[in-house]
């Protein structure tokens, strides 16, 4: 951690700079999120004001970091914990994450997640991806979710990897029980962005984009598997990754995943876990994942329903 540093910008004359640029460079264990933290919370002052990260920088400036976040700040503590594996190379594990468990710490010190455990068990996952507290994590799921997740064991695995999701060449397939009866496979497609008035939660954008709004484009396809009473059982593609993608773009068509209140189960879950306490979950199963010319890898325990939790 950086603290009460003053340094002066030496820039040539005719040179001009983004100041999150010059400090990234200045101080490469830090990161670009770290920074942006940094000046979102006034942590650095340029001439004794705080400025944008977007702030252009002249030779001569003062400038104070009071505080800004390094590398070595965020670590995963390893504990000890049970975890379900269903695949294990020298370069990939992949587990079996409980509903009601998040799959990696928010904050340095925090325990009772997936990422905790895992590291427990290979030391070598804390040094790899680009955020310590992900260890090695190749993507994520909520914690309400149960099912497949899987980390990279080596930096060069990951890259490698993460390249392939963002050139949309990974398949990912889920399960859901969904309310209503749907009769026929479908899909549905369009941007998302973060809810205006509910924090936390996502939408599906219609129409031309809002000024200054950031879009995501997300696509969804389903097929039924199975019915009872009023629910459907789901089987869903994707390839995009946008957050609460799944739930969001169901509920848009009138079919939430059970349990998920917040966007429109009329239902919770709840269940227990690993510390005892009761938590809420859904019923949303991240079941197979696809890379290009090797095995999938696919989870087989089924979905898991525990009747006398529905409240």
């Amino acid at each position: 951690m950086l603290k009460d540093v003053t340094i002066v910008a030496e820039l040539a004359s005719s040179e001009v700079i983004r100041i999150d640029k010059y400090l990234n460079d200045c101080f490469p264990n830090t990161t670009r999120s770290f920074l942006a933290d940094a000046f979102e919370n006034k942590k650095i002052l340029v001439n004794g004001r705080p400025v944008k990260k977007s702030e252009k920088l002249s030779s001569g400036a003062m400038i104070l970091i009071k505080e800004l976040a390094e590398q070595s700040d965020r670590f995963v503590v390893p504990v000890d914990g049970a975890l379900d594996i269903i695949y294990e190379s020298s370069a990939l594990i992949a587990c079996n994450k409980p509903a009601g468990m998040d799959c990696h710490p928010i904050s340095v010190g925090e325990t009772g997640t997936l990422a905790n455990a895992l590291v427990a068990r290979c030391p070598e996952l804390a040094k790899v991806g680009d955020d310590p507290l992900m260890a090695g994590l190749l993507h994520r799921i909520d914690a309400g979710t149960s099912g497949l997740v899987v980390a990279a064991k080596d930096s060069a695995t990951y890259d490698e990897i993460r390249k392939l999701f963002a050139e949309r060449k990974v398949k990912k397939i889920y399960h859901a029980w969904v309310h209503g009866r749907v009769e026929a496979a479908g899909g549905v497609s369009g941007n998302m962005a973060h809810h205006n008035s509910f924090r936390g939660r996502m939408r599906c954008v219609n129409g031309p984009q809002p000024k200054g709004e950031r879009l995501m484009w997300a696509e969804t396809f389903y097929k039924p598997l199975e019915y009872r009473a009023n629910e459907t059982l789901l089987e869903i593609t994707i390839y995009t990754g946008v957050t609460h993608q799944i739930r969001c773009q169901l509920a848009s068509i009138g079919h939430p995943i059970v349990g998920d209140t917040l966007y429109g189960s009329t239902c919770t879950l709840r269940t227990k876990n690993i510390d005892g306490v009761t938590v809420e979950y859904f019923l949303l199963q991240s079941k197979a994942m696809y890379l290009p010319d090797q095995k999938p890898i696919v989870l087989s325990a089924p979905l898991e329903f525990k009747q006398g939790n529905r409240v």
